[in-house]
């Protein structure tokens, strides 16, 4: 396979050129747009909106207070602990502009988390939702974190909504639990202190470190992922090439369900969407179902962004289905495989058909997507603009078109390599290529195929069997909502195929029907030799399901019982 060889196929549009060298760095896409589309609303949470002048002035009082009121240098690290509020984009844009490094971090993650994670990252500053302060409280002192700058939900809110907000958040839910930080500055003190002082613009270079996105974390150790200037920008230019006339500019209404701190949801709202000039719109709880069908419904949005378990979930409200979807025109699907039942369920519910791509939090995060113009359910597409790929086997031969390999990817968004960890770097980096650790096809036609990820893959007496072909069949049987599948210990076989199952409210099924529609499905092999009900699956915070955690229960039950 040459490196011609889906430019010769698709010589126009989504395999065209990119230049990762456009911008010289973050800080100047966002002046550009923020200067291009400054009256045009960017961002909006609970009813309030930032339009991009907005953005970019309180982007820089943020900045100008941390220069002007803190010890931070250019190059230090800030945590960034926000879910989807107006805050998020105002301090990570504003952390850029004084020439910080941000450290995406979860807000769910447990005080053992945040302490590894400030702690490897060197993180000097921190930026926290007061409902996680009381684990800041805690982890602080085992770190080198000197900074500490709290907000609440609404701070960014209009004054009486602000304090409405904050209150029922506080002391009707309950979901701020006390905490004590008295070298903590409020977010609104911040802004207060930073405004009217001077601001010294950081200018990095594109090979410079951007942002430092964790990850591995259910597989290991949390790695981060060190994503440079070059990296994000070139994404960016990627990820507006694969929308091509789909898409306009500074007219759309885009849905972001996804957190911003995951680096799928970052890449495409705060710098694909800001390129362009588009409106996201803020769902803070996107497991608050009814609430976030509600706030659908004050929107005519154009494009929606989500992930197969959302889909399944909103498919199944009646709320939902009964929206006004006829603006709707683009649906992206990332983070987890796309199921073919969950694909042909939106389409019928919404008229839109789902585009799916591929990436990684290592490539920033898009490497494969699939035409809009040209979907293949079941695959992840052709490689975005400047972006190749090929498959090889155990032994890092290359493999032809229709061999299955392991997937591996080049392009101007691959990461710089993993933080101070030079070892697990060269291990996943070789000859700039990065090994993804996914199994995949590369087909005739130039479209890939994920058949699984190399260490969920089952041997069941030799045979490889992929999770992923388990799962989708198991999908389309009526009364699924959700479903796993794992390999455990097996004397006989080595590994036997293990399936869980979660059904939709109001139905039932049994693990007769089960194993009857898997048999008329599957080679004898890949049938399951047990079956599990139950009424939730573990998640990761952006609905993938953690296949790890249901196969270390399992070994937890048989060392018990040895």
């Amino acid at each position: 396979m040459t490196d011609n060889f889906w430019k010769d196929k698709y010589p126009v549009g989504i395999s065209s050129e990119i230049d990762a060298d456009q911008y010289p760095n973050i800080q100047a896409v966002l002046k550009e747009s923020c200067q291009r589309f400054a009256d045009k609303p960017a961002f909006s949470n609970m009813g309030k909106t930032l339009t991009y002048g907005e953005l970019y002035e309180l982007s820089g009082v943020f900045a100008a207070y941390l220069q002007n009121h803190t010890d931070l240098k250019a190059g230090d690290r800030i945590a960034v602990q926000l879910p989807n509020v107006l805050q998020y984009p105002v301090v990570v844009f504003g952390a850029m502009r004084a020439g910080l490094i941000v450290v995406n971090t979860n807000p769910l993650y447990t005080a053992r988390e945040m302490e590894h994670q400030f702690n490897d990252s060197g993180a000097k500053a921190l930026v926290c939702l007061a409902n996680m302060a009381h684990l800041a409280e805690e982890v602080l002192p085992k770190t080198g974190v000197k900074h500490v700058i709290v907000t609440e939900v609404g701070d960014l809110l209009p004054p009486l909504k602000r304090l409405l907000v904050n209150a029922v958040v506080k002391h009707v839910k309950k979901m701020v639990p006390a905490f004590n930080l008295p070298q903590a500055v409020k977010l609104n003190k911040a802004l207060a202190l930073g405004r009217g002082k001077p601001l010294t613009e950081a200018n990095p270079s594109n090979g410079d470190i951007a942002v430092l996105q964790y990850t591995g974390g259910t597989t290991g150790v949390a790695k981060g992922a060190m994503l440079t200037h070059r990296n994000l920008v070139a994404n960016m230019l990627q990820s507006k090439a694969l929308m091509g006339s789909n898409l306009g500019e500074g007219c759309e209404i885009v849905i972001c369900p996804l957190p911003l701190y995951h680096i799928y949801a970052f890449t495409f709202h705060c710098m694909a969407m800001m390129l362009t000039g588009n409106h996201n719109i803020l769902i803070t709880n996107p497991r608050d179902l009814p609430g976030t069908v509600k706030e659908l419904g004050n929107w005519k949005f154009t494009t929606f962004v989500g992930l197969n378990t959302l889909f399944v979930a909103l498919c199944n409200s009646e709320d939902f289905r009964r929206l006004d979807l006829s603006s709707l025109k683009l649906t992206l699907s990332g983070g987890m495989a796309l199921q073919l039942a969950t694909a042909e369920r939106w389409k019928e519910v919404t008229g839109c058909s789902i585009c799916e791509g591929y990436g990684m939090t290592e490539t920033s995060p898009v490497a494969t997507v699939n035409p809009y113009q040209n979907i293949q359910i079941g695959t992840i597409g052709i490689p975005v603009p400047s972006t190749l790929c090929k498959v090889i086997d155990d032994e890092g031969n290359d493999l032809p078109l229709g061999e299955r390999g392991e997937l591996c990817v080049k392009g101007p968004q691959v990461m710089k390599g993993y933080w101070q960890r030079q070892e697990a770097t060269d291990e996943i980096l070789q000859d700039g290529w990065l090994r993804t650790g996914d199994i995949a096809v590369i087909q005739d036609d130039g479209y890939l195929r994920i058949v699984d990820r190399k260490k969920d893959m089952i041997l069941v007496s030799g045979f490889n069997v992929y999770p992923n072909e388990l799962e989708d069949v198991l999908a389309t049987l009526p009364g699924v909502l959700q479903c796993a599948a794992i390999g455990v210990p097996d004397e006989k076989s080595g590994e036997a195929i293990k399936v869980f199952v979660v059904v939709r409210p109001g139905e039932s099924l049994s693990k007769e029907q089960v194993m009857e529609h898997m048999r008329a499905n599957l080679t004898g092999y890949k049938v399951p030799r047990s079956v599990e009900f139950r009424d939730s699956l573990p998640t990761t915070n952006v609905g993938k399901i953690l296949r790890r955690e249901l196969r270390d229960e399992e070994l937890k039950k048989i060392a018990a019982t040895a």
